[in-house]
Formats: structure tokens, sequence, C-alpha cells
């Protein structure tokens, strides 16, 4: 399943909450199969996910996209990448937005702080990545967030910051994105920033995003989110997962808090 161009700048009077998990390199090929298949039993087992409340995704490594395409293709589920290139041609190691876009692929994760961090991606390349994504018609999942933590206005003020780079202030790209509000100094921590911290920094940033008709824009949490955290946010559009729901169960959790706010 794709993801709904609606659902990325949602004119409903009800915004849809997201709840999505990358596996990024911790599996193997079949390790991966295997949870795939969890993961889809999770998402059965939950038939109001069908009325598009709640959207979730699952983001594995490269290999494993053309057979979890198939697993969870009559599923809810939305396929993501966890990166692309900036364009098809001659980039050697690279994967273009326009073959995952063949592949099934929905949303792609687009400036992570791994990323940033220990492949030298700058704002000018992410914003390539950003625009190229746009236009193979996949919806960037574009990673945000303060290296250390900040008053929650200073945090707020660096994410639009980034938000504005990656769109190369062109910010009719920027109804085409899902935020994932990702502070670098949560990711991998034993526990998640706080509920308030993130909800203050959500709200002071759509508080900035509003001077562009932007204040709808989905905005996630990730970095160290576990089930118990989704129901403590306010104004937040869901949970960005990581190895917490390496246990497919902690996802249909999860999948249970989103199903209660939906309502």
């Amino acid at each position: 399943m794709k993801l709904p161009a609606s659902l990325a700048a949602p004119d409903s009077a009800l915004d849809p909450v997201f709840v999505g998990v990358s596996t990024k390199m911790y599996m193997g090929y079949a390790q991966s199969l295997e949870w795939l298949e969890q993961l889809v039993a999770e998402v059965d087992a939950r038939p109001a996910l069908a009325a598009g409340r709640v959207v979730p995704f699952v983001i594995p490594s490269f290999p494993v996209i053309p057979q979890a395409a198939c697993l969870i293709a009559a599923t809810p589920l939305v396929l993501g990448a966890q990166n692309c290139g900036w364009s098809d041609g001659p980039w050697t190691g690279e994967v273009s937005p326009s073959m995952l876009s063949e592949l099934g692929v929905g949303l792609v994760e687009i400036g992570h702080a791994e990323r940033r961090r220990y492949f030298a991606e700058d704002e000018a390349m992410i914003a390539l990545k950003v625009s190229a994504a746009v236009d193979a018609g996949l919806t960037p999942l574009l990673c945000v967030g303060e290296s250390e933590a900040l008053a929650p206005v200073a945090a707020a003020d660096t994410v639009y910051r980034q938000i504005k780079a990656a769109v190369s202030g062109d910010w009719s790209m920027g109804a085409q994105l899902v935020v994932a509000y990702e502070p670098v100094w949560a990711i991998g921590a034993p526990e998640p920033a706080s509920a308030e911290y993130v909800s203050q920094v959500v709200d002071a940033l759509r508080c900035l995003l509003s001077r562009h008709g932007l204040s709808r824009t989905p905005i996630i949490y990730g970095g160290s989110a576990k089930p118990g955290l989704l129901p403590q946010l306010d104004g937040v559009s869901g949970l960005f997962l990581g190895r917490f729901a390496h246990d497919a169960r902690n996802f249909g959790r999860v999948l249970d808090e989103a199903l209660a706010l939906a309502n």
C-alpha cells in the first residue's frame, strides 16, 4: 500500500495518527521476513486500521523491500525505505527514488541523524533527496532534531531551520512531508525525551510552520520511542519506533494506543 497524498497534507477535521518502525541494519534477510510476518499478524488482528485513521508503516533494509511489498500487499501497512539517492544516473551503490516507487515504496526516510553524522550528508544533499523523492511520487519522511537538549522554543527553531533547508525554502514542498522529530540526544537512549518536552517542541514548531500554512503537517516523534509514550503526547501525530518494535508485540501495543486516540 502506498501512502495516499491526502494523508501527507490532511484537509479533513481528523488528522491521521502515524505509527512506524525501521529495522535499520539489525536483522538479516531471513530474520527480517519472519519479523515482517509477525508484524502483519499484529496489523491483521486490528481490523479498525482499515478505516485509515491510523497509518502504520514499516521500513526494512533495501534487500528486503521487494519481498516486503508482497508480504504487506493486502494490509494497511505502508512500505518505506531507509534512504534514497538524489537522482537516477551514474551513482554507484545508490538507490533511486524512481526505483523505490516502482517497487511499491510509499515513503522514504531522509536526513536521519546517522546519515548526517556518519555519511556526511549535509543540508544541500538532503534537499536534493527531498526534491527527488517528491518528483518520484514518494512522501519524504524528513528526520530532524537538535543535537543536545535545549529550551523547547530553541529546539523548535533549530528543527524549523532544518525543514526550511530541506525544502530549499519552497514551502509548497513542505506540504508533501511527514516530519520525524528525533532529538539526536534521545536516539538510542534508555528513555525517550520527556512527553512534556516533545509536546512543547512540537507546539512551538507548529507555530513556526503556520506562517507557511503548514500547522497541520504530520510531525511524529522518534528517539527511543516505545509503548506508553503516545498517550502522553499533545499535538504529536504519532511515533517512529526503533528497536522496541523489533518485538512485533510492542508494535501492536502502540497501534492500540493510536487507535484509542483516533476514535
